[in-house]
């Protein structure tokens, strides 16, 4: 008889961990944003998304953020009803449409990704160069394994 196997430790899992740290992380930058603008997690990021890449459909924004379909679907409601992004129909595709930033839209994104950058920097204040570096390549690494077994389990 096998002895049975210790209980599962969330505070020492890793994928436990690393979802707290995203959360813990995700809502402390929502603070730069939710204040000034009432946007919320998904707003910000479809409306990040569509500053980096310009125009882009709803289906190519939650395949770039990690975001269900409902969530993106959703957000871009909200931000069109403010006004802060516009669709255009896909002449090729009347199933879909093109999302894009509107001048204010535009605006709010210039003011606030620099924003969201010196909360990134701050948040790795304490870290060398080095450190940053590591942190970088493990990032990858987790990401690319993680890539890796979800494929695998797949199979």
């Amino acid at each position: 008889m096998t002895p049975p196997s210790p209980p599962l430790e969330l505070e020492t899992f890793l994928p436990y961990r690393l979802n707290i740290l995203a959360e813990t992380v995700s809502q402390s930058l929502a603070g730069v944003y939710r204040r000034r603008y009432g946007i919320t997690v998904p707003e910000w990021r479809l409306l990040a998304t569509l500053g980096q890449f310009g125009t882009v459909t709803a289906k190519g924004v939650g395949q770039h953020s990690r975001m269900h379909k409902t969530k993106v679907s959703r957000a871009a409601a909200a931000l069109e009803a403010r006004a802060l992004i516009r669709r255009e129909p896909n002449s090729q595709d009347m199933r879909e449409s093109f999302l894009a930033l509107t001048d204010e839209g535009r605006r709010i994104y210039e003011t606030l990704a620099p924003q969201a950058c010196a909360f990134a920097k701050a948040l790795v204040a304490d870290f060398s160069a080095s450190d940053c570096a590591l942190l970088d390549e493990l990032l990858d690494r987790l990401m690319l394994r993680a890539q890796a077994l979800t494929r695998e389990m797949a199979d």
